[in-house]
């Protein structure tokens, strides 16, 4: 393969709790780290807000609702000059259920 295409891979995670993406960056970065690469980030991206507003009642009483919101958390993490012991690593990761990980190269 050349160079210029394993110049850098892009990790973006998503989740709707904080804790949980945090943790995931930090055993990402470890591993990295571990296997001799550079690592840029984790940079915290905008907080997705989704705000719904429900009736409380079912037929009257128009103006009474309920409003709920979800958050969708996002990070992002650079790997620049990955080797082949971090691609194996970050295959084989095993990640908490509530993180979604999507990974460019």
């Amino acid at each position: 393969m050349s160079s210029t295409l394993n110049n850098r891979i892009r990790v973006k995670l998503k989740s709707y709790d904080y804790k949980l993406i945090d943790s995931s960056c930090k055993q990402i970065i470890d591993i990295v780290l571990r296997n001799g690469a550079e690592v840029v980030g984790p940079v915290l991206l905008p907080t997705e807000f989704k705000k719904y507003s429900v009736g409380r009642a079912t037929f009257v009483k128009k103006k009474s609702q309920e409003q709920f919101e979800i958050r969708i958390h996002k990070r992002l993490i650079d790997i620049i000059k990955p080797n082949q012991k971090i691609i194996e690593a970050l295959t084989n990761l095993n990640l908490p259920a509530g993180v979604d990980v999507e990974v460019k190269i």
